[in-house]
């Protein structure tokens, strides 16, 4: 699967997203809006995000969820993989600058899509754009 073929999906959980418009999670959340997306913000320190109900962990989102991307730090990713697991996502995307090979591998192992080390919105703008 390409990253074209991901960024076919709607369903995008935003993990890490921020109310600081200044944050990349931010400004990308507000970018895949824009663009028909239909964006699911998780942060157990929001109760929602631009009017939007925010979630405090993947496990608590009643609706399917076809791609997760992921704002975190490095070694916070591992237990946002395990998540994604139960929760069938199709994609563990993991933003530019965040790589974790371990927790690749077990998204991997999982049957899940991966991809590391890139933004959907630069990968938007660069494929669809």
């Amino acid at each position: 699967m390409t990253i074209r073929d991901i960024l076919e999906y709607r369903n995008i959980a935003v993990v890490g997203i921020s109310d600081n418009p200044e944050r990349p999670s931010n400004f990308v959340a507000r970018f895949l809006i824009g663009h028909g997306y239909n964006v699911i913000p998780v942060n157990p320190a929001l109760v929602e995000w631009e009017g939007i109900k925010c979630y405090p962990d993947l496990l608590s989102i009643p609706e399917t969820v076809d791609v997760v991307d992921i704002f975190r730090r490095p070694d916070a990713v591992p237990p946002i993989v395990d998540e994604a697991i139960k929760i069938k996502a199709k994609v563990v995307w993991m933003q530019q600058g965040i790589v974790n090979e371990e927790a690749a591998a077990c998204a991997r192992a999982a049957g899940l899509e991966v991809v590391m080390d890139k933004c959907m919105k630069i990968e938007f703008n660069r494929l669809k754009g």
